[in-house]
């Protein structure tokens, strides 16, 4: 599949007239927690040439490239990544960690180098905390579940934990996630759910795990309360972006 995800790769860069910068797996795969079934959710970081920036009528600033059971490939333009960057977007923090790279660069080694100093946490707590709390409230509060949906919960739970304890972006791997902030209490429930996720084919539906219930509402309670008392900004203006952007498309 690698191989098959390096030639698709290659066909996008001469289709579209661009260069690939960074492309990584972005999904269940890269989390740890894929089950046999799982599609490839296959993200990229494009460079156009220097003359597409100077013009008038630009094209979109993604490229979506196949989306079927297997690939999901899609990508952003620098100048998208970049911007967005400046806005602290979580995204960007997962795909520069992430453990399953398709390709690199030295262009983007440069990008990588800077993307930390960029990380605010209050930003990337309300995002993790967002995406937890609409799927435990979507998926999770019957007496009958989608029990895959725990992992939707409890990864961006984590994550924020470890954001509020150590101030960087968090891993992408859920095992290291759950190693370190995951409460003992319940970690025999969550090792049952993660055994039925990734030895069997997308799990559907089964009972609601009571104990894990109430560690997800005790914990989206707590960490609501001490996302309020941290600062929303950060010092960084354009200046270094702009320069990075500048020598990325000379």
């Amino acid at each position: 599949m690698k191989e098959l995800i390096q030639l698709k790769l290659k066909e996008i860069e001469e289709k579209e007239n661009i260069k690939i910068l960074h492309c990584v797996e972005s999904g269940s795969r890269a989390w740890g927690f894929a089950s046999a079934d799982s599609d490839y959710d296959v993200r990229f970081i494009y460079i156009r040439p220097k003359e597409f920036y100077l013009r008038l009528d630009k094209t979109r600033n993604v490229i979506e490239w196949q989306l079927d059971d297997t690939l999901d490939i899609n990508g952003w333009d620098v100048s998208k990544a970049l911007t967005l960057l400046h806005k602290s977007n979580p995204t960007l923090f997962e795909w520069n960690s992430s453990p399953i790279v398709y390709k690199t660069t030295d262009e983007w080694k440069k990008v990588s180098t800077v993307i930390n100093d960029y990380f605010v946490a209050k930003s990337g707590l309300y995002h993790y905390l967002s995406t937890a709390k609409s799927n435990y409230c979507e998926y999770l509060k019957g007496e009958t579940v989608r029990l895959k949906k725990y992992f939707y919960v409890l990864r961006p739970l984590l994550a924020c934990k470890w954001i509020l304890a150590e101030g960087t972006p968090p891993p992408m791997l859920f095992s290291e996630l759950m190693d370190k902030y995951l409460d003992e209490a319940i970690k025999f429930d969550v090792l049952q759910l993660l055994e039925l996720k990734t030895n069997n084919p997308e799990i559907s539906e089964g009972k609601r795990f009571d104990r894990v219930n109430e560690y997800i509402e005790r914990n989206i309670g707590n960490i609501e309360e001490k996302i309020k008392a941290l600062p929303s900004t950060h010092d960084n203006g354009w200046d270094e972006l702009n320069h990075l952007f500048f020598s990325l498309v000379d």
